[in-house]
């Protein structure tokens, strides 16, 4: 008996559904245009934070030992590096090594580092040192400081702050515009299930006449506005899928993106959690609009 209850009310919904196809087109279209927007913005903040792992893992900070500093304390300064809170690796460049690094930035013009060789080499023994978070920068480079024999860091603190400040912007803006949308969302559903409750306000007065609950009566229309809500979220997954990797193969054969030599995050990695993010989403706003359109008609 009570899977027949079920079954009558899951058909309710989709009757409903089907009976209202303007209304349902409408409320269809408006969601979709709102989730678009939102998966627009949340695959810019996975691929933000994505950038941000990038140059956690290949930038970080390049501290230089004073000249005359013996190779037994060069090696030491390294174990004390590695030993730092925040330091992922600490990789040694030899004078010979950073020569050579020169070497190959001036390409087919090297030659003017001929007299560098040997013992007339200038160039000064260092660590490159990449961290485990970009946001302990600072703290890393206080603690290298306290060390011996330390000459200079050099690092690119600025690059990293503006990277952390736009993914924290990002996130922010995210948030705001998720509940936005999901406001107007809910309103719009709200309003469109409204319609369908008013053409059927004498057949609701009637069933609670006869004794019907509340719940019974409300079940078909929450079951009508997630099923839009499924749909809304389905279509959407499919646009912004289509329209991402569109856009990150122009992107990915950018000179913008060889230049700055970073990777786009694929829509594949992202799918489940998008997935289950529209899914919530629109399940959660087709039922939360439903139960907003039934108060009028309903005492709970």
């Amino acid at each position: 008996m009570k899977y027949n209850i079920l079954g009558y009310l899951i058909g309710e919904g989709f009757s409903n559904v089907f009976k209202n196809k303007k209304s349902t087109a409408a409320s269809l279209m408006i969601m979709c245009a709102t989730m678009i927007i939102f998966g627009v913005f949340l695959i810019f903040e996975e691929n933000i934070n994505h950038f941000v792992k990038e140059v956690e893992s290949a930038q970080g900070m390049q501290v230089f030992v004073q000249n005359g500093t013996t190779q037994e304390q060069i090696q030491k300064i390294g174990e004390q590096i590695r030993a730092i809170d925040g330091v992922s690796t600490a990789e040694f460049v030899s004078k010979e090594d950073a020569l050579n690094t020169m070497k190959e930035r001036f390409g087919d013009r090297q030659d003017l580092l001929a007299g560098y060789e040997g013992e007339n080499n200038i160039f000064t023994e260092s660590y490159i040192v990449t961290l485990t978070d970009l946001n302990k920068s600072k703290q890393v480079q206080d603690e290298i400081w306290k060390l011996d024999n330390i000459k200079k860091i050099t690092s690119k603190d600025e690059t990293v702050t503006t990277l952390i400040s736009l993914a924290n912007g990002i996130k922010i803006v995210t948030g705001v515009i998720l509940v936005l949308l999901i406001i107007i969302s809910i309103f719009i559903i709200a309003n469109t299930i409204k319609l369908t409750v008013h053409a059927r306000r004498k057949e609701i007065s009637i069933m609670k006449y006869v004794g019907a609950t509340n719940g019974f009566i409300r079940w078909p229309f929450m079951v009508e506005g997630m099923i839009i809500g499924v749909i809304s979220s389905t279509i959407s997954i499919g646009i912004v899928g289509i329209g991402y990797h569109f856009a990150a193969q122009q992107l990915v054969n950018s000179q913008i993106m060889k230049l700055i030599n970073m990777s786009l995050v694929s829509f594949s990695e992202m799918l489940s959690s998008i997935i289950l993010v529209y899914m919530l989403l629109g399940i959660g706003i087709g039922a939360i609009g439903s139960v907003i359109s039934m108060r009028k008609y309903l005492k709970v």
